[in-house]
């Protein structure tokens, strides 16, 4: 693996609604210890990058109103390390903006692209697997991660793969056909068919492949973002940047591209990993109390409350009493409670707060 052409994107301009009310607009999920450990994803996201790319090579895709926060958390950056978006396009369009540039200062460049806000716990075996993908990367292959389902989730995609004999755990074989997010009947079905993981988001290919690859399927995008490779780096990006997002579509790689291409691939990923897409979520990683209660603040007294997630600063003393099931966030100015089987009504509830 060639670290000196190779490239970390770390993709944080997302606004983790589900993450409310410690995660904000302002200051949303990526940039949180949300596990209480005194850093932050993208901080967690960004060390894990560093043990294998130079810090030089690593560069955060994200909306314009956080480059601030970013190089406040990421001060071993430069400015010109994070790359903004002016309005949020999904993730085609800063992909695409983001290749362009690299390619055009390195022709050989090979991307990692990275969600910011993912925890994996692994980060030995995490590498590993990155490597394989970065040398089928070389064979001019779209890679991704798959990550074996433990359960029949429905609130992920999923990506069908060519099984054999041969195919085994952190090994690369070809993609047949990615599958959106399924309901329950058969995401359990594809957990009983067994070449069925679920798609992490997280992309290994060369620049030019990828490039090669809107040309083909997202043509408006590929031309908006390679017609002027002289601007990448002047004192025009900016005004040429608010010009190109305007003018892209709302689209993610996924159907931009993945779900087209025939060159794709993907890593049997067997690593710990978690999307952190909920606060749910987050239950599997904290430390539980002898009531199954995880608990991120210093003095908070839980009588007769079980399988709880309570998060509440560290300087408040809380007291909580007959709580079964639910979901405690307390913030400076905003307090939830919510039951954990609803929680994926929660945008539901903030939109009907008109958040």
């Amino acid at each position: 693996m060639n670290s000196k052409h190779t490239y970390g994107l770390i993709m944080a301009g997302g606004v983790g609604s589900r993450f409310w009310p410690l995660s904000t607009a302002e200051n949303p999920k990526q940039f949180l210890d949300v596990l209480g450990i005194g850093k932050s994803l993208l901080r967690l996201t960004f060390e894990r990058l560093q043990k294998f790319i130079p810090a030089e090579n690593i560069y955060i895709l994200t909306n314009t109103s956080y480059e601030a926060l970013v190089l406040e958390q990421l001060p071993e950056l430069t400015s010109s390390q994070v790359l903004c978006e002016p309005e949020r396009k999904n993730t085609a369009p800063c992909i695409a903006y983001a290749a362009a540039k690299i390619q055009a200062l390195d022709p050989n460049a090979t991307l990692l692209i990275s969600p910011a806000d993912h925890l994996i716990i692994n980060e030995a075996r995490f590498e590993e697997i990155i490597r394989t993908a970065w040398h089928t990367a070389q064979e001019d292959k779209l890679v991704t991660l798959g990550i074996e389902p433990t359960r029949p989730d429905t609130g992920y995609g999923y990506i069908e793969f060519e099984k054999s004999a041969l195919t085994q755990k952190g090994s690369a074989c070809a993609v047949l056909q990615f599958r959106e997010k399924p309901n329950l009947a058969t995401a359990e079905e594809f957990l009983r068919a067994g070449n069925f993981f679920w798609n992490a988001g997280i992309f290994v290919w060369k620049a030019a492949v990828i490039l090669e690859a809107l040309a083909q399927h997202q043509t408006d995008v590929y031309n908006i973002f390679t017609a002027q490779p002289a601007v990448y780096g002047s004192t025009q990006e900016g005004t040429f940047l608010k010009d190109a997002f305007a003018a892209c579509p709302d689209i993610s790689i996924d159907f931009a591209v993945m779900e087209k291409a025939q060159n794709v691939s993907m890593v049997l990923a067997d690593f710990d990993w978690s999307d952190l897409g909920t606060w749910g979520s987050l239950t599997t990683h904290l430390k539980k109390d002898e009531q199954q209660n995880s608990i991120i603040g210093q003095n908070v007294f839980a009588f007769d409350s079980n399988n709880c997630l309570i998060n509440v600063p560290k300087e408040k003393t809380v007291l909580l009493d007959g709580l079964q099931d639910y979901i405690v966030v307390d913030t400076a100015d905003k307090l939830m409670v919510l039951k954990l089987s609803n929680e994926q009504k929660l945008k539901e509830y903030l939109k009907a707060m008109g958040l």
